[in-house]
């Protein structure tokens, strides 16, 4: 259904059993599982699909080796299952990746490879491999470009990694195919309730970002997925926004991550340091064609649409990286920068200040007015915190109960069968992204002329066509990730993008907005 008919079917006088406000990770997770119970939904989404911290991930599924160390095993052993359910449900966008923590004193390699032997038995049967102990020369080979000063050996482990955008596009698509209305650049500006029982209804009044008007959709629930945003939405129950609530329920903080090419690290591994001098991570992950430096995790109390890395955060990302590789990482080697905002759920107090103590788990809070607000968790989770989300509902009587665990079973649209041949999430971005889809995409015009880094104007009419791209932005930094790779070539291709989008009949391709946010993703802004 196009755009304009869409909006125009929402504004009919029908009564949603739910709106799922927020398009991340969790609110299509709750899209989908809603959908697929038979439930009628709506779903609306301010910005773009993963436009926010769903799109800025470290780019892996993973059980959290730091919350190994913890102590947290519940947390860690559902994160481990739910890993194996993502890479069943997408093998085409989600794989096994192996790591190895290199060792440089004696004890490291038993100390943290009994640790990681653990975190084996926890996987259990949806474990991805053993973890073995290297030697020196068994590191080298698995990480051509480590440091090797002093290398004693090693510990490599399993995990997962994903594209994260394309992930969240293919709930969006397959929440959309079970029934669900899937709306993006559609900003909610009001939630009502009108009546204090149970039954009494909601009005969600919201406005389309590209000028065709506002409309109300009249829900029986309403779930506030927002991820960082959920408090200015609990606001807006009241009409307030962007006034948030006195109780805050995010205690946000931020995760830089550096993109360098793949000759910096080499080979088919990730690297862990599992605890630089300060005490902090730092992981180099192959994905897509290239290096993912990263993280940070930094308190910030403004909510920027695109916040910026502060300083000392590149300088700690660029000078541990350096030192656990080869080759020293220069500010001019550096090919983009992006920045996520994690919405960590807030304690009553938090005396020192800092976010790298605060629980990774969600919380799921029944409002008194009857909203359900769900945050915190991470993308490993998502299917899980969507379930946790429905059963609420059902407790809060809203929802008439019925049976889930269906999203368990249920893959995302274009995912090859079982047993069939998946090019790796490392290599660079080609057709193989697209799964059993990649047919259609080969028969929109232009799938012979490449725009560059794998792109092609086919797969641009394809995003605007069936993948809900509406900007410049959203075809290079979430249909392909070209931004988040390498942010002078995406300038480079905008101008193309734009071309074909006005040709596809997009109502406003944003442009010069989107270059510069390409400036804003490049250490080297006057190379832009």
């Amino acid at each position: 259904m196009k755009r304009a008919e869409l909006l125009e079917s929402l504004s009919r006088q029908t009564v949603y059993d739910l709106v799922v406000v927020g398009g991340g990770a969790t609110g299509l997770g709750v899209a989908l599982d809603a959908a697929l119970r038979g439930f009628s939904v709506v779903l609306l989404e301010s910005h773009d699909f993963a436009g926010g911290t769903s799109s800025r991930s470290t780019k892996l599924l993973h059980g959290g080796v730091r919350y190994l160390a913890q102590g947290n095993l519940s947390l860690v052993r559902e994160a481990l299952a739910e890993r194996a359910t993502v890479l069943r449900m997408a093998p085409h966008l989600a794989q096994p990746l192996p790591f190895v923590m290199p060792s440089y004193q004696w004890w490291q390699t038993p100390f943290y490879g009994i640790g990681l032997k653990l975190y084996d038995l926890l996987a259990g049967a949806a474990g991805l491999g053993r973890t073995e102990f290297l030697d020196a020369n068994s590191t080298r080979a698995a990480l051509p470009g480590v440091n090797t000063q002093r290398l004693r050996g090693g510990v490599k482990y399993w995990d997962g990694q994903f594209d994260d955008a394309r992930f969240a596009l293919g709930l969006a698509r397959t929440a959309e195919a079970a029934g669900a209305v899937v709306l993006n650049y559609a900003k909610v500006t009001a939630i009502r309730r009108q009546g204090e029982s149970v039954s009494a209804r909601f009005e969600v009044d919201a406005c389309d970002h590209f000028g065709e008007g506002a409309f109300t959709v009249a829900a029986r629930c309403v779930v506030n997925a927002t991820g960082v945003w959920v408090d200015e939405v609990r606001a807006a129950t009241q009409g307030q926004i962007p006034q948030a609530p006195p109780q805050r329920m995010v205690s946000p903080s931020q995760g830089v991550h550096v993109v360098v090419d793949r000759e910096f690290l080499g080979g088919e591994a990730a690297l862990l340091v599992p605890k630089t001098p300060d005490g902090r991570v730092l992981f180099a992950v192959p994905w897509l064609g290239k290096i993912v430096l990263g993280t940070t995790d930094t308190p910030r109390q403004d909510l920027p649409r695109e916040p910026e890395a502060f300083a000392e955060e590149l300088d700690f990302i660029l000078s541990e990286a350096s030192r656990a590789l080869s080759r020293p990482v220069r500010r001019e080697d550096v090919r983009s920068v992006w920045v996520g905002l994690r919405p960590l759920v807030a304690p009553p107090k938090n005396a020192d200040g800092t976010t790298k103590t605060l629980s990774r788990e969600h919380t799921i809070i029944a409002d008194p007015n009857g909203l359900i607000t769900v945050t915190g968790g991470k993308w490993t989770t998502y299917r899980a915190m969507a379930e946790d989300v429905l059963e609420r509902c059902f407790d809060e009587g809203f929802l008439p109960e019925r049976p889930g665990g269906l999203t368990e079973r249920h893959a995302v649209l274009g995912a090859p069968g079982p047993g069939a041949a998946a090019s790796p999430i490392f290599a660079a971005p080609g057709l193989h992204l697209y799964g059993t889809e990649a047919a259609r995409v080969m028969a929109c015009p232009g799938a012979d002329r490449q725009l560059g880094m794998g792109l092609t104007e086919a797969m641009v009419r394809f995003a605007t066509r069936h993948e809900y791209a509406q900007t410049v932005e959203d075809v290079l930094s979430r249909r392909w990730r070209v931004l988040y790779l390498d942010a002078a070539a995406a300038a480079a291709m905008a101008p193309g993008v734009a071309a074909i989008l006005r040709e596809e009949g997009c109502p406003s391709t944003e442009l010069e907005a989107f270059l510069a946010l390409c400036r804003h993703h490049t250490l080297c802004a006057e190379s832009i």
